[in-house]
C-alpha cells in the first residue's frame, strides 16, 4: 500500500494512493494516522486536488555516509567499516513539489538520491530477526549536500542539515519487504538528464545493519526516518535545475531548485 500526507482546504490527512497512472492517481482517506490500524474511510480525493506533503514529520532523520562503494571512491574516501551515521533535522524536511532553497553559506551542493526507511513504531536495541517487524514502509530521498561547507568543517550540521535540505515522497511504500528492498533500482535526474543510477543491492551495509546499529544507541519512534545512503554520481545543483529521485516500486519525488529567499 502507498501511503501519502496531504493537505486539501487547510486540512492535512493520511490516504491510501489507488490508481497507477499519474494523472488518475486517487486517495482513500485514512481514519487516524497510519503507524497503527487504521481503516479506510471510502472518501476519495483526486491527488491533482490536494498538496503532498511530506510523508511523515519524523523526530529525527538519520543518515549513513559512505555506504556505496563507488560513492565513496568517487569523494576520495575509505568505505566504513562500521556505519557511519550523522543526523538531519526535521526542519530539513520538505515534501514532494517543494522548493529546495539553494544555501546562501554555499557555492557548490550536490544531489544524493537514497532509499530512505520509516520506522513504524517505538523500538530500541532492535535484533537483526526482528528489522522486519519495525519497518513501517519505505520512501524516496534526496540528501543534498552543500558539498564546500562538508569539505571545509569538521562536523557536517549545516553542510547536510540546512532548511530544505532533505526532500522526501512522494508517498510511503509499505509493500515492500526488506528483502526486496535491498534489490531496487535508485535513479537521479536533473532536467532530465540521468546523474544517478544503481541498485541498493549495492550498499556496503544492509538495512538490517543500519537499524541495528542505530537502534544500539537510540530509540526510533514511529515516523523516524533512515537514510541508507547514495550510490555515485553525485553532483552539483544550480538555481532552477529540477531534479527526481526514482526507486522502482515506490515512485518519483521531484522537488526545483531556487535561491534562499
Amino acid at each position: 500500500m502507498r501511503i501519502a500526507r496531504f493537505s486539501i482546504d487547510g486540512n492535512v490527512a493520511f490516504g491510501a494512493v489507488e490508481g497507477e497512472k499519474q494523472d488518475e492517481l486517487v486517495l482513500d482517506i485514512i481514519k487516524g494516522i497510519p503507524f497503527t490500524d487504521f481503516e479506510l474511510s471510502g472518501t476519495k480525493v483526486p491527488v491533482s486536488k490536494v498538496r503532498l506533503l511530506p510523508p511523515v514529520l519524523p523526530n529525527k532523520v538519520v543518515a549513513f555516509g559512505r555506504n556505496y562503494a563507488d560513492h565513496a571512491k568517487e569523494l576520495g574516501n575509505e568505505v566504513p567499516e562500521a556505519p557511519f551515521a550523522f543526523f538531519k533535522p526535521a526542519t530539513s524536511v520538505i515534501g514532494p513539489g517543494d522548493e529546495i532553497q539553494y544555501p546562501s553559506f554555499s557555492q557548490d551542493v550536490h544531489h544524493e538520491a537514497e532509499l530512505a526507511v520509516v520506522i513504524g513504531r517505538l523500538c530500541r536495541e532492535v535484533p537483526r530477526e526482528r528489522v522486519k517487524d519495525v519497518i513501517f514502509g519505505y520512501t524516496c530521498a534526496n540528501d543534498v549536500t552543500a558539498r564546500d561547507v562538508q569539505k571545509r568543517e569538521k562536523q557536517w550540521a549545516r553542510a547536510k542539515g540546512f532548511d530544505t535540505s532533505c526532500p522526501l515522497g512522494p508517498w510511503v511504500e509499505t509493500g515492500l519487504d526488506v528483502e526486496r528492498a535491498s534489490d531496487l533500482t535508485i535513479q537521479l535526474t536533473v532536467n532530465g538528464e540521468q546523474r544517478q543510477l544503481g541498485r541498493t543491492s549495492e550498499m556496503t551495509h544492509s538495512i538490517e545493519d543500519l537499524v541495528v546499529n542505530i537502534s544500539e544507541a537510540m530509540t526510533l519512534l514511529p515516523g523516524d526516518v533512515i537514510l541508507t545512503g547514495t550510490p555515485a554520481g553525485v553532483g552539483p545543483l544550480h538555481v532552477g535545475d529540477e531534479v527526481a529521485v526514482t526507486i522502482e516500486g515506490i515512485g518519483t519525488l521531484t522537488n526545483k531548485v531556487v535561491k534562499r529567499g
